[in-house]
């Protein structure tokens, strides 16, 4: 009666996937009567079992039904029928395959700078020295002794005093971008740096917040035109905004301090890459001019991996307590595992081994790439981040600089790509982020 290719490994779903199908198709009309489990299953070579999963399957889902020592009869659906479609199995689409020698767009660390060895050898030491706390429920703010161990590293490196009680571990910068919508209130208006990193803006509004983009300029954001606004909030990145490459000096962050105490008024600094300042000393942040006010967060993406979803913010106390009533009855979503891993990390020296081992390994291929660049573009570079900014000014618009890129084997983007909203002035730069490069990848193009 059937002959269906039941081959493949779910001989069951294939099986009720082509009955489904046929009554569907009204092959196998209303009433009629199905083979028995035993006689399908010598008829098709296959278990009695794989007949009955498949035919209890049509009978849950109603196109079959049982009657007491008659068997099963197919039910009438016509009327479904003929708007359905027989089950097909999905197939993912497969993404184009880009042929680039060299990406000046994507932000990862090669994997091979990556200290595996180490990782590994923290994690058996996390699961030797822990054991059943592993298991355990995180506080609503992470791991005390990660918090204690990010504190400590701030200090060093930064030169910030932070009470470890008010640093919060989330799950990354967009996690943490919406913990402090929360915090904050979805009635502020947000300003951010534009052109910007989209996902800032973007999560901002996907919690409910509303945004107000703000030019920046060679001293990043333009204070004139906070000081001018509605926003009751504003989020930069001082030390190295993103994409323009913009220093904020130290009167300018002193100005924005002053707006903020000003007011019920609040600054964000996102600290995404301060470690990887590859000439002269780390800056001032802006949190150590005015703790009360400024909301600093940074995360491990850049210095270790993107797929490492752990990123941390260091609170005011006002708003640490809020922070505990909106979130105390909630555990923390970053694994325990990996919060402790990481706090032996800092705690045992292992962190700042490697960036400085990233941090020489970058030098090396931001040297080659200025080197490469020289008679090329103007290139505006502070020495700060992973990323530079080169001008064409003889070029006739943006897309003409990314399509000779393209054609050389190179992708890369321009200031104009990052624009939240329109603005002027940024024609004819491209942005080029080198974090993913190798100087190998370098000498050959």
């Amino acid at each position: 009666m059937f002959n269906f290719d039941l081959s493949g490994k779910n001989k069951y779903y294939n099986l009720y996937c082509a009955i489904r199908g046929e009554i569907l198709k009204g092959r196998i009309k209303p009433g009629e009567r199905l083979p028995s489990k035993r006689a399908l299953a010598e008829e098709l070579g296959v278990s009695v079992v794989t007949v009955q999963l498949a035919y209890e399957q049509l009978l849950a889902e109603g196109y079959i039904s049982s009657r007491e020592r008659s068997g099963y009869f197919v039910e009438d659906i016509t009327a479904y029928s003929a708007h359905a479609t027989q089950p097909s199995t999905f197939a993912y689409p497969t993404p184009p395959v880009e042929s680039f020698k060299i990406d000046f767009v994507k932000g990862s660390t090669p994997a091979s700078l990556f200290p595996f060895a180490t990782w590994a050898r923290l994690i058996r030491g996390v699961l030797a020295d822990c054991g059943e706390h592993l298991l355990e429920r995180v506080p609503c703010d992470g791991d005390f002794e990660l918090k204690s161990a990010i504190s400590a590293y701030l200090y060093r490196a930064r030169g910030i005093i932070v009470d470890p009680k008010y640093v919060i571990i989330g799950a990354g910068a967009e996690h943490l971008y919406g913990v402090i919508v929360q915090l904050l209130g979805r009635e502020n208006i947000f300003a951010v740096e534009n052109p910007g990193y989209g996902k800032i803006s973007s999560t901002y509004l996907l919690n409910g917040a509303k945004i107000l983009p703000i030019s920046v300029k060679e001293a990043g954001i333009c204070l004139n035109e906070v000081e001018k606004s509605p926003a009751t909030v504003v989020h930069i990145s001082p030390s190295h905004q993103f994409p323009t490459g913009a220093v904020m000096p130290a009167s300018a962050r002193s100005r924005l301090i002053s707006w903020a105490r000003a007011g019920n008024r609040y600054v964000i600094e996102d600290d995404y890459d301060s470690e990887f300042r590859l000439v002269g000393k780390p800056l001032q942040c802006a949190f150590s001019l005015c703790p009360e006010k400024v909301i600093y967060m940074n995360t491990f993406s850049k210095s270790l991996a993107p797929s490492m979803r752990m990123g941390y913010t260091v609170l005011p106390p006002k708003l640490y307590e809020k922070y505990l009533q909106i979130f105390e009855s909630s555990a923390n979503i970053v694994p325990l595992f990996e919060q402790k891993a990481l706090a032996a990390m800092l705690n045992g020296g292992y962190f700042e081994r490697h960036l400085s081992r990233l941090k020489n390994h970058y030098r090396g291929v931001r040297g080659l790439l200025l080197e490469k660049l020289q008679n090329v573009c103007n290139v505006k570079d502070t020495g700060s981040g992973l990323h530079i900014i080169a001008e064409f000014p003889k070029a006739e618009n943006d897309e003409e600089i990314k399509q000779k890129a393209a054609a050389e084997g190179i992708k890369l983007k321009c200031l104009s790509d990052y624009l939240i909203a329109p603005a002027s002035g940024y024609e004819k730069c491209a942005v080029i982020n080198y974090s993913g490069v190798t100087r190998e990848q370098l000498l050959n193009v």
